[in-house]
């Protein structure tokens, strides 16, 4: 049985899974092998044919819930410019583990894995850890979201996210919301402007409306003690088909980025009111945000991480979102109690995404330290 996180890490490099189209069934398998081997029981989901999750649980027997650790087995797509490492063989250099997902986020689900299998045997008759291993995370969550939707979780007490962080524990993120708004107009010869309706001049009244939006007088929240302000921003707009024609289509999309007391349902009646007859919205992604006010488990994180980064911790928020605030919601609604959830993994933020990815070796040793403390203070062993 594999227990090195390098090897599991450049093994789950080996694996394709690039979303779109994800196809992460295989290395589910691969996954799910491995723990079953260890003494956890497996059960795979799937929200379409090859998405595949993996939910894999050992002991849970005792009235204290298992602890949960989750990551996301996709990857994004490697972009136009050229690697200088082949991005699925796991090269290594010195410190360095290139591929893409060594940051994001195969060497997280490799520490904790590894971890979970170090602590097998002690497991069995403890509260126990389930560990949540999602398919298309980077496409809005859907693999996570299917899982909290359909209430294929169980129990959990507290939730740890391997998320590349540096092994920077955070304590939430601010929720994700895409929009689509489309004007319409009607079509006329460009020398008779007058015979058409422009699509693109209501899209400009659209814009102006939105640049003006006021978060305090719309949602009631305009800024977290944490996370800070919520955001917007204007992403794409594409109308108009040549230029001796009016444009009778419009359609442009947003990024919102909210906190805590903003939602999403009144936040989009909300820019349709604002926007009225001009056009219609239709929501496209969504995640709720993630938060965990500090408690005595976060705190004990905090306690956990402090010798591998610069002094302890203070409560900070991530920039980016995670399967974290789907993978909350569906188990506080199978436990009906609090769920905390830290975000924290070997990875390197900044390095997500990027050409030429690559993650720390040594810190994907530190995180397989930090995550096998967690387990054992979680389940007294």
């Amino acid at each position: 049985m594999n227990t090195n996180p390098l090897q599991l890490t450049r093994d789950l490099l080996h694996y394709n899974t690039i979303n779109p189209p994800g196809q992460e069934r295989d290395c589910a398998r691969h996954l799910g092998k491995l723990l079953e081997t260890a003494g956890f029981g497996v059960k795979y989901h799937e929200f379409a044919e090859g998405r595949t999750s993996v939910v894999a649980t050992i002991g849970g027997k005792q009235e204290k819930p298992p602890i949960c650790f989750t990551g996301h087995i996709d990857i994004v797509p490697l972009g136009a410019a050229k690697w200088s490492r082949d991005p699925f063989s796991g090269e290594t250099d010195g410190d360095r583990l290139y591929g893409r997902g060594s940051t994001d986020m195969k060497s997280g689900i490799a520490a904790f894995v590894v971890a979970a299998i170090k602590l097998a045997p002690h497991l069995k008759n403890s509260p126990g850890v389930v560990l949540v291993l999602t398919a298309s995370e980077e496409v809005g969550c859907e693999g996570a979201k299917y899982l909290a939707q359909e209430k294929l979780l169980d129990r959990a007490g507290a939730i740890v996210v391997a998320e590349p962080t540096a092994n920077y524990p955070y304590i939430g993120h601010k929720g994700l919301i895409w929009v689509e708004i489309e004007t319409k107009g009607k079509t006329a010869h460009a020398s008779m402007p007058e015979q058409g309706d422009n699509a693109i001049l209501k899209m400009g009244k659209v814009i102006d409306a939105l640049e003006h939006f006021d978060w305090k007088h719309q949602c009631g929240v305009d800024c977290h003690h944490v996370m800070g302000k919520p955001t917007m921003n204007i992403a794409t707009v594409h109308g108009g088909l040549n230029t001796n024609s009016v444009p009778d289509s419009v359609k442009l999309t947003v990024d919102m980025r909210t906190v805590p007391g903003i939602d999403h349902v009144h936040l989009c009646r909300s820019i349709e009111s604002l926007i009225g007859p001009l056009g219609t919205l239709r929501k496209i992604v969504e995640t709720p945000p993630l938060y965990s006010e500090p408690d005595e488990w976060i705190e004990s994180v905090f306690e956990v991480a402090t010798p591998f980064i610069d002094g302890k911790p203070a409560p900070k928020t991530i920039m980016f979102s995670t399967d974290g605030a789907d993978l909350k919601r569906g188990y506080r609604e199978s436990s009906g109690g609090a769920v905390p959830t830290v975000i924290i993994g070997p990875g390197q933020p900044e390095l997500a995404h990027q050409t030429d990815e690559w993650c720390s070796i040594a810190r994907v040793d530190q995180s397989v330290e930090i995550f096998e403390k967690i387990m054992r203070d979680w389940n007294g062993i």
